[in-house]
């Protein structure tokens, strides 16, 4: 198997035609096909079928297709790495963000790696973090903003911030606030919660078992911020999260959001990376800036209800 054949393979599927990935790749079309031929001949399966909409993917095709451009992204951070002098430092890097913390850090990491780094190409995903942290592993991408839930095995981790979880509800749904309520009676409550293995789910679950309490009641299994968003707008349920996803409408007297106690329910929010894949100059770069940005977030105030994790 050699790196050429991959990258013709990702091309192809990327492309979704032949013509047109042998253009990106500048290579003959003819010689396209050999090395695809090769490629399948080597694997023993098929990785492409034809149709009338162009090439499409077979199911080894998928299978084999992460996997590719995992192999593709460490041959160009091992190159990059090794021609790395005290020039500016270039190259890719993409950083998976769950999709409750992108509210807070997506903007400012895009503003911070430009201003800080020119020459490195940040590329943003918001994904559900079970999805993230399969990616993580599987080495598709680099860094990642995932919450400590007791999982992380394999992977570098580095705590960063710690929220505290609360109920957040319709501002309308009780005649007066409440200052706290207890865990015991925010699980009572009939809630809407990411579905298994996403978000805060592992936590609130654990965090039940820990105190001797039932699971949480789920109205709803919803994993979608903007989705879980409405639904609480239309008077719809309620959920137990940070505040900072839902900070504009709490702001803005729609939702309110009452702190648990009795223990305290807390997310610890952590940057990952792979422990067996070394980090490119571009993606350490990152990875501090990333850091030492978040930290600064939750001192200033900017990230409502965080606080920085120290030691």
């Amino acid at each position: 198997m050699e790196i050429r054949q991959l990258r013709y393979f990702v091309a192809i599927a990327d492309c979704g035609s032949f013509t047109k990935a042998a253009e990106r790749v500048y290579v003959a079309q003819s010689a396209l096909s050999h090395q695809l031929a090769q490629l399948e001949d080597e694997l023993g399966v098929r990785l492409f079928s034809r149709s009338r909409r162009g090439v499409e993917l077979t199911e080894a095709g998928q299978r084999f297709l992460p996997h590719a451009v995992s192999i593709l992204r460490q041959v160009d951070e091992a190159v990059a790495s090794a021609r790395h002098r005290s020039e500016a430092l270039t190259g890719k890097v993409v950083f998976g963000i769950p999709h409750s913390a992108s509210n807070a850090l997506a903007l400012p990491l895009l503003r911070e790696v430009h201003e800080r780094h020119p020459g490195i190409e940040l590329e943003l995903t918001e994904e559900l973090t079970g999805n993230l942290l399969r990616q993580l592993r599987a080495g598709q991408i680099q860094l990642a903003v995932l919450f400590d839930d007791g999982h992380l095995d394999g992977l570098s981790v580095t705590p960063v911030l710690s929220e505290r979880l609360c109920l957040i509800e319709p501002a309308t749904s009780r005649p007066a606030a409440r200052a706290a309520l207890s865990l015991k009676q925010a699980l009572a409550e009939p809630l809407i919660l990411p579905a298994q293995p996403h978000g805060v789910r592992p936590i609130i679950e654990s965090a039940a078992a820990a105190a001797g309490l039932p699971p949480p009641q789920v109205y709803a299994d919803i994993s979608s911020i903007s989705i879980l968003r409405t639904t609480l707008l239309a008077g719809l349920g309620r959920t137990l999260l940070p505040v900072m996803p839902l900070q504009a409408e709490i702001a803005a007297g729609q939702l309110r959001a009452t702190p648990v106690t009795e223990p305290p329910l807390e997310r610890v929010l952590t940057l990952c990376a792979s422990a067996h894949i070394p980090r490119s100059p571009a993606c350490q770069a990152v990875a501090e800036l990333a850091v030492g940005l978040m930290q600064r977030l939750a001192r200033d105030g900017h990230w409502v209800g965080a606080r920085v994790r120290e030691g």
